[in-house]
């Protein structure tokens, strides 16, 4: 509280309009200050003994004495001695109370005249006087330290003591430490500024100390028990006058200041009216005009209820009994001179004389205390809840009349009492503020000084005050004075705290009715002054801090919490609406002036200001909801009502700049608003609109966040698009295409696949609202991770190229010759030399590992993007699908699948051909081309592309002979064209195309393997093509590895080696030499087979004689080499391939193998006569030898691959071969005829579906077609039989009806079973199909 001056009038501008004359104040304020002297115990004079029937009383009073009143002195200070800090007393204590004990040893002290009282503070005295004892106690000032002190000098004097039989010296020690507190805190009394806490501390240790005895509202203590030494009162003592022994008396005098000498005038001119006779007249009074219904003390009309006035009457009239029960047994010669009420008082009260009922209360400052005489400071106690009324008072005495006729209750108690607050809270406050008080000493909060608070209690007790008027008229005096500002806001709510007590200790509806009444107009005026003080801290929005407006709210709450003010209910609810208006105008104007401010900030970037507007506003709001999460004042949103009055106003700025916004990102390479800006500005918008929705739940907010923001993701989706080439370029530039984890794939796939997953993380943390443009935006994105594959298997496969057909310039193996092409034709010119095999480099291994760890990171930006859920969203919640006029794309497969009977391009017949092939449309434009197949005159590509078209294409297919310098040779060539009509049934068709040159004619014929389906905008089908980019290019791939390798098979397991062998078989070799080099990598231990497949011969053929037979040793030297290279080749893939990509090149190997053993046993399908002649038995027996071997080669023990996978169905069907390779032709032929009767007969799958690139879309449905394939029936040995028959004469016309009836029957029941399809009339109309072009020119 800041201190101010006060000059002659400050007292006279704080007098309520309810006034009273100073003079009658001070006059009944003196009367009760006097009786209040008057009734004390007095010691006594004159001593005589007791009879003996009064000792053997007292003697019971004694023994009970002891077993009730005596507390040791440990257990007070107790909890003091468990950690309670101790409260310092002030330092001038010592000094008063020295003067004190040296009255009361020398006699001078009438309160402290008992012989044993005088003698314990005695020789404390003389222990106080010491100077070590005044050391230690200026040292630590510790009220309990001294109250130990001088309960050791009384239990030292007191045990000694003859008088005192038994245990009777316990309850004088007892009874002195006790008065030593009530001593102490009477010493207190006359110094400033002392500790509330320390008094409250003195008030609990007298309560307990002192003997059993309540105080009631008067504030008197019961006699205390005579001490067993025969002590009684025989007759009134007489008492001092002097004003300097009345304590309430000087507390007058300084309140009205009046001087002493005057005011011991006054005291005399009132000493004989004011009697203890008067005051019990007054007592008696009030009980009559309760009886009578007179209107004071109280009446039944000032009561709700019959319950509250039974209530108030009961309690009122037991206090009033008490009171007069208190004051005769104090002065029995009261009770003499009012004959006629003796009897009545004793039986009104219903206890012993002297105890009234106890009452524990509650000062402002909220520390309990115990009332007694010497302790009175609490201003407000809680209800006294007298015991019921025996009887009612007599009415035969006609000296006590009805009315108000009373000695010491001024005519308008009320009023008096109100004035008396009001003149004792305006002499605290000029006190406070005088110099005397220094601005860092403590005030209390109630204002009142310790002294006026007795004061104002003993003037409500004698003045019959209910307990409701005077915690009600403090508040509202303190209320008045914080609307003039003379007290600080903190003085409220511990004024509120006295009637909230009382209201939690007495229901509203047992109050008087003026006194409720009164309290609901004070609570009313709190609750406006402080509604219109929040509604000024609302200026600080949206800064407010929680202390400013927290006191505020603490007394509305309170306020409203005690349900008195729904009688303002209508005027309370338009100041909470003007609080509410007030509110959203202090938030308009702070985002007005905060965003004029950011917009006046120089810079080009126009969603800046955008940006850092949706910080403050984000900020703000979470900033006010941690601060007040629940509602002002039991309705007042704070944080909704800010957010609904700035966010429509940020939605409606980031509307009316949509356009500026749109044109600075647009502006150039480097844009004045960076995209990255307006996807920031995206998610504030999001979050400020959900922020929006959850505190303003009722609010329509006229925003489509989806629309706004739409052009600018189909702007990054075109950038991202274009950057993609980009990504592929620096991850590969960057790439040394090392094996650098288990995986043994290099940086370049995880680098172009972080750059791939970006954008989808991108795209789903922005989380946008519509659901089916989201799947667009993915969808679209798909098709740029379709267009990032493809690129990269191409570029990709082009290095592989380039280092699986190195230049002689770019690359030599040591010790070999890279050009081996060129050396490997010119061996075989020279028919001397053998061809050389090609060794792998790692970095071509780690390459095919790229594309396999390319399907499976493809495959987890599949699960990443849910592409599932993103294509049934778009198939589910997309809008219908107009008619579209645009025509519809197709994407054709077409696989080049061999070639053969094509013509050397030189005279001599045992020419080959180099051959490629290449596809190229109507305008010359080449969209395919393979691999080149060296020399073979049936060369087998096996190679697929995609050929993507909107109408029909014709297709020139073109194969050439590679040439080493200068044009490559058109070997022949042939038209197909991509009509999608045609081939609108989607299934796989073989197309054959007969061959022509200009020069030469027929040039043999190819195969192409055709299938077609619709091209669609859909996540799936993007995904489709993008694995089955990493499908082909792992395909190509492994077939350069096998075709690398093949030759060198070929040449190992050829005729002439098995010529060769033959004619060598007498020649010496050296077996440690084959035994070792077979036991390699993969290979197994060398011998027969338990396990081998015996084939056994037809009942009509006897065992063939053979001639002398090879040692298996001699056999399998002949391909020593072939293990050999294995052993080199395989150690290479097996390093640095994956695993998944060592197990497939080893099965392709195998493949070979097994396709390169049947080459030398039987000739291809075709139905031409084939100049291959049959192997001798022996030669047979030969072949199938290496083949065992190669197959425990393989296998390795179980360290290789599985014997499940070795013997496979093409296994079979070659070891199928040795049971007709040497049957008769007749019989061969009815066996043909017989088999493929069988397999007409059977149901024969009907020609599956192309392949689609649906199917392929992931990992998990290319696994799931692989196993319906691998359950797919097994072939007969028709076709095996024909190609035997192919190597007996006069077979070729046989052959070729065979195969005529197999091509008719499958074409009839594949009509069928597209006959059998249904119709496609519930699909949506497409557009029309442009005609077929006319067959182009046919020049090279």
């Amino acid at each position: 509280m800041s201190k101010r001056s006060y000059d002659s009038s400050a007292h006279e501008k704080r007098i309520s309009k309810y006034r009273v004359n100073d003079d009658d104040l001070f006059e009944y304020v003196l009367r009760v200050a006097i009786i209040s002297y008057v009734i004390q115990p007095k010691a006594s004079n004159n001593l005589a003994h007791a009879s003996e029937v009064k000792e053997k009383e007292h003697h019971s009073k004694f023994s009970g004495a002891i077993s009730n009143s005596i507390v040791s002195i440990g257990d007070i200070f107790k909890d003091l001695r468990d950690g309670s800090k101790s409260v310092k007393f002030p330092e001038k204590l010592l000094k008063v109370l020295e003067q004190k004990l040296q009255n009361i040893a020398m006699g001078k002290d009438a309160a402290y005249s008992d012989q044993l009282t005088r003698r314990t503070m005695a020789v404390f005295y003389g222990q106080f006087i010491g100077d070590s004892f005044k050391r230690q106690m200026k040292e630590n000032r510790s009220i309990e330290e001294l109250i130990l002190m001088f309960a050791s000098q009384a239990t030292s004097v007191l045990r000694k003591e003859p008088t005192l039989a038994d245990d009777g010296w316990k309850v004088e020690v007892n009874n002195q430490i006790a008065q030593f507190v009530r001593m102490l805190r009477d010493c207190l009394k006359t110094l400033s500024h002392v500790s509330p806490e320390l008094n409250s501390r003195l008030d609990m240790y007298h309560a307990k100390l002192a003997p059993p005895q309540s105080a009631n509202d008067s504030g008197y203590d019961s006699a205390s028990a005579s001490r067993d030494r025969g002590d009684s009162i025989s007759t009134q003592p007489s008492i001092s006058q002097s004003i300097s022994d009345m304590p309430f008396v000087m507390i007058v005098a300084r309140l009205f200041k009046i001087p002493e000498n005057a005011m011991q005038g006054e005291v005399d001119r009132m000493w004989k009216t004011c009697t203890e006779k008067a005051a019990v007249i007054d007592l008696k009074t009030c009980l009559k005009n309760i009886n009578a219904g007179a209107p004071f003390p109280g009446r039944k009309e000032d009561f709700s209820s019959d319950t509250a006035w039974n209530h108030w009457r009961t309690q009122e009239t037991s206090i009033l009994s008490q009171l007069m029960v208190a004051m005769v047994s104090l002065n029995p010669e009261l009770a003499k001179s009012m004959p006629s009420d003796n009897g009545s008082i004793y039986a009104t009260s219903g206890a012993r004389p002297g105890s009234l009922p106890s009452a524990h209360i509650d000062s402002p400052s909220r520390t309990k205390r115990h009332t007694s005489i010497g302790s009175r400071h609490s201003f407000f106690g809680a209800v006294d809840e007298g015991e019921e009324n025996g009887g009612d008072e007599g009415d035969d005495d006609d000296e006590i009349r009805v009315g108000h006729n009373f000695t010491f209750i001024p005519p308008n108690p009320k009023k008096f009492y109100r004035r008396l607050v009001e003149y004792c809270l305006v002499t605290d406050l000029e006190f406070m503020f005088s110099p005397e008080v220094d601005d860092a000493d403590e005030v209390p909060l109630s204002i009142l000084s310790p002294p006026h608070v007795d004061l104002i209690n003993e003037c409500a007790m004698r003045w019959r005050i209910n307990h409701t008027y005077r915690a009600t008229c403090f508040l509202d005096q303190i209320k008045q004075l914080y609307e003039r500002s003379d007290v600080p806001m903190e003085c409220i709510p511990e004024a509120l705290q006295c009637t909230t007590k009382l209201l939690q200790d007495l229901e509203i509806d047992k109050w008087p009715i003026q006194d409720s009444e009164l309290l609901a107009s004070v609570y009313g005026g709190l609750y406006n002054i402080f509604l219109s003080s929040l509604y000024h801290t609302m200026d600080a929005l949206p800064n407010l801090k929680v202390s400013v407006a927290q006191p505020y709210l603490t007394v509305l709450d309170l306020i409203r919490e005690s349900g008195l003010i729904e009688r303002f209910e209508a005027d309370i609810s338009a100041r909470l609406s003007d609080l509410t208006t007030h509110i959203q105008d202090v938030s308009v104007q702070f985002y007005q002036e905060k965003m004029q401010s950011l917009q006046a900030s120089p810079g080009v970037n126009r969603a800046l200001p955008l940006l850092l507007m949706t910080d403050e506003l984000e900020k703000a709001a979470k900033q006010l909801d941690k601060r007040f999460p629940d509602p002002l004042v039991g309705g007042v949103d704070l944080v909704s009502l800010v957010v609904e009055a700035q966010v429509p106003l940020f939605i409606s700025e980031l509307q009316n700049s949509s356009r500026r916004l749109y044109e600075s990102s647009m502006n150039g390479p480097t844009p004045d608003v960076p995209i990255q800006d307006i996807f920031s500005l995206y998610r504030r918008t999001q979050a400020l609109l959900s922020m929006y929705k959850a505190f303003v739940p009722q609010g329509q907010l006229e925003f489509d966040l989806g629309q706004f923001f739409t052009p600018y993701i189909h702007h990054w989706l075109v950038d991202t698009d274009n950057k993609t080439g980009q990504w592929v370029q620096a991850a590969i530039a960057a790439d040394k295409f090392e094996a650098e984890n288990t995986e043994r794939h290099s940086a370049s796939v995880v680098d172009l696949f972080d750059s791939l997953r970006s954008p989808i993380s991108f795209l789903q943390d922005l989380e946008w609202s519509d659901e089916y443009q989201e799947a667009r935006f993915f969808t679209s994105l798909s098709k740029t991770i379709s267009k990032a594959i493809e690129q990269y298997c191409r570029s990709v496969e082009e290095l592989f190229m380039t280092e699986m057909f190195p230049r002689p310039t770019d690359y030599l193996q040591p010790q070999k010759s890279s050009a081996w092409l060129e050396k490997a034709k010119s061996l075989a010119i020279a028919g001397e030399k053998k061809i050389e095999p090609f060794n792998f480099r790692p970095e071509s291994c780690v390459k095919l590992n790229n594309v396999e760890a390319a399907r499976k990171l493809l495959d987890n930006l599949y699960n990443q993007m849910q592409v599932d859920k993103v294509a049934d969203t778009i198939a589910n919640h997309g809008p219908p699908v107009p008619d579209k006029n645009e025509r519809p794309r197709f994407l054709f497969a077409v696989k080049i699948v061999m070639a053969e009977d094509l013509v050397p391009l030189d005279s001599s017949p045992s020419s080959l051909l180099d051959t490629f092939v290449t596809l190229s449309d109507e305008a010359g434009n080449r969209l395919v081309k393979t691999r080149t197949i060296y020399e073979s005159l049936n060369p087998r590509w096996e190679e697929t592309h995609d050929i993507s078209i909107d109408k029909p294409l014709w297709l020139m297919c073109s194969i050439r002979d590679r040439a080493l310098m200068g044009q490559h040779d058109v070997v022949g060539r042939s038209f197909i064209c991509l009509n999608p009509k045609e081939f609108g049934d989607f299934l796989t068709h073989d197309v054959w195309l007969n061959l022509e040159n200009t020069n030469n004619g027929h040039q043999g014929r190819i195969l192409l393997r055709i299938s077609m389906e619709g091209e669609k905008d859909d996540v799936q089908f993007y995904f489709g093509r993008a694995f089955r980019f990493l499908k082909r290019s792992e395909g190509d791939m492994m077939r350069i590895f096998i075709d690398k390798m093949s030759p060198y098979i070929r040449q190992s397991l050829s005729r002439p080696v098995l010529k060769t062998l033959i004619k060598a078989g007498s020649l010496g070799l050296d077996y440690n030499k084959a035994l070792g080099n077979v036991t390699a990598l993969y290979r197994s231990a060398l011998g027969s087979n338990a396990s081998e497949v015996q084939i056994p011969l037809p009942h009509n053929e006897k065992s063939r004689v053979r001639p002398e037979e090879l040692t298996d040793v001699e056999i399998e030297r002949a391909i020593i080499p072939l293990f050999d290279y294995f052993d080199a080749n395989l150690h290479i893939l097996n390093t640095y391939l994956s695993e998944t990509a060592k197990d497939m090149v080893m099965m392709r190997v195998w493949k070979e193998i097994l396709v390169i053993i049947e080459g030398l046993l039987i000739p291809p399908l075709s139905k031409l006569s084939s100049d291959m002649k049959p192997l001798s038995d022996k030669e047979v027996d030969i072949v199938f030898k290496w083949l065992k071997f190669l197959r425990d080669y393989f296998y390795a023990e179980g360290e290789g691959v599985s014997l499940e996978k070795l013997q496979n169905q093409k296994y079979r069907d070659v070891v199928s071969i040795r049971l007709y390779y040497d049957w008769h032709t007749d019989t061969l032929m009815e066996e043909c005829v017989r088999t493929m009767q069988q397999s007409l007969r059977e149901a024969v799958p009907i020609k599956k579906r192309v392949k689609s690139v649906y199917n392929q879309r992931n990992l998990g449905t290319i696994k799931e077609r692989k196993k319906v394939k691998k359950e797919e029936k097994e072939v007969s040995n028709g076709e095996t039989i024909m190609r035997i028959l192919r190597m007996r004469p006069n077979t070729q016309e046989f052959i070729a009806q065979q195969l005529e009836m197999m091509t008719t029957v499958q074409a009839e029941r594949e009509r069928a079973q597209v006959d059998r399809q249904p119709r496609r009339s519930q699909r949506p109309r497409q557009a029309e199909i442009p005609q077929v072009p006319p067959l182009p020119s046919a020049a090279s």
